[in-house]
């Protein structure tokens, strides 16, 4: 049988939209089952703590529970390589953070390029470390901290979550930007580091907000400085490194990634309910109370913060030859 040309045209048309049609509608119906969130990090952490939250967001938003899977490991590379390696059908999702764009230089041998392997579906937040010390320790101030540390060189331990975690190089750049000598002491891990330094055993360390936050308010721990441009309005008397340190910054920031080829249906949902989540009242409360700020954006925005994140640190690595251990 032989179609006139009309009733062809219009069939060719319904199959070549055929595709666009099943995309969208697969698009809104996921998720059909649960979602992991892979989190490279340990329990506990800030961005255990993070993570939980948006993900309570999420479950309540789409009608499917989004899982926590803490996967930690060889400075967050385990945890990102198992969702490299998953299926790009938006059900295994990462939970990316600065270690993340850190990573990419610190490694000399790396089994994926995050940039590459990673698609960005949405940044979360953003908040700055504050530079903490032990309440006996005599400096009160940051310039007090710097004349006290130019006149006790090599006598100042400064306390990091691991040779090249950002808390390590926040610390870094501060040697850097004053010339003053502390000696590094890595630890497995923030929680560790956390520990010694209330205990007294070494005198400074620059912490998320979020995991700091209550031992500022109980006084275990007293905060000299935070390191974004401005003063946080959780802490508003807390003085920002720059306002001594003109230009110094460094933030920790955290949002979702996910294998790369996930189709752009998907990554533009979850993109939509992430930030409808960090613009409801609730959310930006909790994220306020922790000393984080909402991070809306598109994941083309995401994108270039984790490119311009990786050269920024890259330079910072280059410049100082940091080794992973």
């Amino acid at each position: 049988m032989k179609l006139p040309r009309r009733n062809f045209l219009h069939l060719a048309a319904g199959a070549a939209a055929l595709p666009a049609v099943s995309r969208v509608a697969w698009a809104q119906a996921y998720p059909s089952r649960p979602v992991r969130i892979v989190v490279p990090t340990a329990t506990g952490s800030t961005a255990d703590i993070l993570v939980r939250l948006m993900g309570q967001w999420l479950s309540e938003r789409l009608g499917q529970p989004f899982v926590v899977e803490n996967r930690p490991g060889g400075g967050t590379n385990i945890g990102t390589e198992a969702v490299v390696r998953a299926s790009a059908d938006g059900y295994t999702v990462l939970w990316a953070a600065s270690p993340n764009a850190i990573n990419a230089t610190l490694y000399d041998k790396l089994n994926f390029n995050f940039i590459r392997d990673i698609a960005p579906v949405a940044s979360v937040t953003r908040g700055p470390f504050v530079m903490l010390v032990n309440p006996s320790f005599s400096a009160k101030t940051v310039p007090e901290f710097i004349a006290y540390a130019r006149t006790h060189p090599g006598m100042i331990n400064f306390a990091s979550g691991g040779t090249g975690y950002a808390s390590h190089l926040a610390g870094e750049l501060f040697k850097v930007m004053t010339g003053v000598k502390m000696v590094h002491v890595p630890y497995r891990g923030q929680a560790p580091a956390m520990t010694d330094l209330l205990s007294g055993q070494v005198q400074v360390m620059f912490d998320p907000v979020v995991s700091s936050i209550a031992h500022i308010r109980s006084g275990k721990l007293r905060a000299i400085a935070v390191t974004t441009m401005t003063r946080l309005d959780s802490l508003p008397d807390i003085p920002t490194l720059g306002e001594f340190l003109p230009g110094f910054e460094a933030s920790v920031w955290f949002g979702i990634g996910a294998p790369k080829n996930t189709p752009t249906e998907i990554v533009d949902r979850l993109n939509k309910e992430i930030n409808a989540g960090l613009t409801d009242p609730k959310i930006k409360a909790r994220l306020a109370d922790l000393g984080s700020a909402p991070l809306v954006g598109s994941a083309s925005d995401f994108g270039k913060l984790i490119a311009d994140e990786t050269e920024k640190w890259g330079n910072v690595i280059r410049a100082l030859n940091i080794k992973a251990e």
